[in-house]
């Protein structure tokens, strides 16, 4: 194997920083390209012959590989700490208020703007809502009452088959 030098260690540590960089940052960004750099330069300068080349790319993939399992074992832990991570939960008791909770338009009365076959458009006091009926067919101009919230979906019945 050739001489190491200074610079070449110096470009395998800072290679090494660059890539654990990387890690921590979304997509194959600035420090992913200079660690690489880094390193194919470290082992251009290091190596004499081809079985140099073979020997140090081997020991930097090793040395890779651990590291991305010491980052793998710390992420699972929850050791490291990302502020992409949600910590607290967020319910309802607590607050939180989903932007689609459509509860309290349960019992609303309104008319269809176009047929329900199953689905269309109903207006409840002037506002249009996508709605869904129980399966059976509504003409436009019905009126309709909201029975039933699932999720994000409103399921209307017309309203003189309302109990």
């Amino acid at each position: 194997m050739g001489s190491f030098t200074f610079l070449s260690v110096l470009l395998l540590i800072i290679g090494f920083i660059l890539i654990g960089i990387e890690f921590m940052m979304p997509g194959f960004s600035l420090p992913g390209i200079l660690g690489v750099t880094c390193l194919v330069l470290c082992v251009l300068i290091t190596a004499k012959s081809f079985i140099d080349v073979i020997l140090l790319v081997m020991g930097i993939l090793a040395i890779v590989g651990i590291m991305l399992g010491i980052m793998i074992w710390f992420f699972s832990k929850g050791k490291i700490v990302s502020p992409l991570i949600l910590k607290d939960e967020q319910n309802k008791e607590k607050g939180y208020i989903s932007s689609n909770d459509l509860e309290y338009l349960l019992g609303k009365e309104g008319i269809t703007i176009t047929d329900l076959r199953p689905t269309g458009i109903g207006e409840f006091n002037g506002v249009r809502l996508d709605v869904v009926s129980e399966g059976d067919y509504v003409q436009k101009g019905s009126e309709i009452i909201i029975f039933k919230v699932e999720g994000s979906k409103l399921v209307v019945k017309g309203k003189s088959n309302y109990k």
